[in-house]
């Protein structure tokens, strides 16, 4: 089956805050896209739905899922994916993204985005719900690296191997949050740097910035992937790398706890834009 691919420019984008709507549609400093959850936007209609479909008129849009629970051992709920594909038919977006993550067992849905054991066991069921997924959408969709606290002792295939063998087999893209990337070889004290190297980034179609928090612990520090912060600075050395090793992508600055005034959201957008434009002109190792 064809799946539609993939296309976000590539320049920095935002996630879309009702709040800042007004000065959005006034500032003149234009971001190049801009991401919604998709579970915040299942109505049929409203005020919600009349801001997006301001904005979808003059930016490019990224649907960004929370809710489809792809690493579940459960069968996916029909019902949200149909909701989450009339979503996509009415904004035409030109991403689809999900999480390899689960949030859901036996009929109950868990509000976080819970890790995995990376066994061949997990990569069948993983690859089975993406193909049901993409040929649902009848688009490629991207599936995000996780934030990760604990590893599991029955894992048998490393992160960037899972990753690579789930694109390989359903032709789905990655998205690559750095931040996540960082946070979980923090806590799993691991080199991000070594972690990077290993990524498949040719599967690459959008990357991820946010903010973590931390917390001090006896062992070390614990890096929370909070959303509440601004980009730390060894996030952003790790997005310059990135961009220096495979070229310019899109790049979502998220912010989505104690969201800050819309001049300090455009800031981080504008700070991804200048390594972009800076990176750019290396040729991609």
């Amino acid at each position: 089956m064809t799946h539609l691919p993939t296309k976000l420019p590539a320049t920095a984008g935002l996630g879309f805050k009702p709040e800042h709507f007004d000065q959005i549609r006034a500032d003149r400093r234009r971001v190049g896209f801009f991401e919604i959850h998709a579970e915040n936007y299942l109505g049929a209609g409203g005020l919600p739905h009349a801001q997006l479909a301001a904005l979808r008129a003059d930016y490019a849009l990224s649907v960004h899922g929370v809710g489809l629970s792809i690493g579940a051992a459960r069968p996916l709920d029909r019902d949200h994916l149909a909701r989450v594909k009339a979503l996509c038919d009415r904004y035409a977006p030109e991403s689809f993204s999900e999480h390899l993550a689960w949030s859901s067992h036996d009929s109950g849905y868990l509000n976080d985005l819970l890790p995995l054991p990376y066994t061949e066991e997990t990569l069948a069921t993983v690859c089975a719900h993406i193909d049901q997924v993409q040929d649902a959408l009848g688009r490629q969709i991207l599936l995000e690296n996780p934030a990760t606290y604990v590893l599991f002792a029955s894992s048998t295939i490393p992160e960037a191997d899972f990753l690579r063998r789930i694109a390989a087999r359903t032709g789905c893209g990655l998205l690559l949050d750095v931040n996540n990337l960082f946070v979980s070889c923090t806590n799993h004290r691991r080199d991000p740097w070594q972690m990077l190297a290993d990524f498949p980034l040719d599967a690459v179609g959008e990357i991820h910035l946010g903010g973590h928090a931390v917390e001090d612990l006896p062992s070390g520090p614990l890096l929370i992937d909070a959303h509440g912060s601004a980009v730390a600075d060894p996030v952003w050395a790790l997005y310059a790398e990135t961009i220096r090793r495979a070229g310019p992508l899109p790049t979502l600055v998220e912010w989505d706890n104690d969201v800050p005034a819309w001049p300090v959201l455009a800031a981080e957008a504008e700070r991804a834009t200048k390594i972009l434009q800076r990176e750019a002109v290396h040729e991609p190792a």
